[in-house]
């Protein structure tokens, strides 16, 4: 490992489950990929642990954001994990580091809408319409709960988009075409039932880059069309 990601996970609090002379070759290069997100996430201060499992569960992805004691745990599961890598398929090795670097700003973008106070919170300015209506309660909360989950996916997707525009302009199109690809293969979206992954309201804005504005800042540069989706969605 080299001595940069070494120091840079160890400032991260790389958590004990993987020892950082554990990792393996394909933990080692997405953490690398990884790196200048969670570097960014580091320069505001964010409460960010990287935890490596030794094992990978049945249904678990490989890089997922979960929250605990306050802190943002960016949890890989790789180890194990036949279907690891599935969302990579077809993309060229050379072209996939932007893409992990891509899905970590997704992952951080969850972060900072926790760290914020603002998780599952609509904007200013943005109340829900209209009643659901059904015998079994628990029918209305599990709605409730997709809608939630679905509007901090686009969110999450739009930090990526702007990230990506920030730091890869040339390659937009290219990362935006493959988030595109893997949102509409959603099985859900294809079955034409909403799921907490269908996020096209919010991806279908962002078809140009520079619609996020110039400001660098992507958890800022996100809300307008994050807003925006939500009028859509």
């Amino acid at each position: 490992m080299s001595k940069l990601l070494l120091a840079a996970l160890c400032a991260l609090s790389l958590a004990p489950s993987a020892g950082a002379t554990e990792l393996t070759a394909l933990e080692r290069r997405w953490l690398h990929a990884a790196l200048p997100v969670l570097a960014y996430s580091r320069s505001l201060d964010l409460p960010i642990d990287v935890v490596v499992q030794p094992q990978a569960g049945p249904n678990d992805v490989a890089m997922a954001m979960g929250f605990a004691g306050g802190r943002c745990k960016l949890v890989l599961s790789l180890r194990g994990n036949p279907d690891a890598e599935r969302v990579l398929d077809g993309v060229p090795s050379g072209q996939q580091a932007e893409l992990i670097e891509a899905m970590a700003a997704h992952e951080v973008g969850h972060c900072w809408r926790h760290a914020q106070g603002d998780w599952h919170a609509l904007p200013a300015g943005f109340v829900e319409t209209g009643e659901e209506r059904a015998h079994d309660p628990s029918l209305l909360a599990a709605s409730k709960a997709m809608r939630e989950m679905r509007r901090e996916e686009g969110y999450a997707d739009l930090v990526a988009l702007a990230w990506t525009q920030h730091r890869y302009p040339a390659d937009y199109a290219r990362i935006y075409a493959w988030l595109d690809k893997v949102r509409a293969a959603q099985p859900a979206a294809r079955s034409g039932h909403r799921s907490g992954h269908d996020t096209r309201a919010w991806v279908g804005l962002a078809r140009d880059g520079r619609r996020f504005g110039a400001a660098g800042k992507p958890f800022e540069d996100a809300l307008p069309l994050w807003r925006e989706g939500l009028l859509k969605d």
